[in-house]
């Protein structure tokens, strides 16, 4: 596992839980947020998916 797969795992998950604390609070802002750092890590990991492929 690289870096990149780690830190999107990481950033995907703390999104996913900022989107869920905004929506539960009502917080459109938060969820929002939320939402892009879920998709940010998201593309930060299948980046990092993609160079191991090619490492090996």
């Amino acid at each position: 596992m690289n870096r990149d797969q780690i830190k999107g795992r990481g950033k995907e998950a703390m999104g996913k839980v900022q989107k869920e604390a905004g929506r539960l609070s009502g917080d459109t802002s938060t969820e929002v947020k939320g939402t892009a750092k879920e998709v940010a890590g998201k593309t930060q990991k299948t980046f990092g998916d993609t160079k191991a492929k090619t490492e090996h």
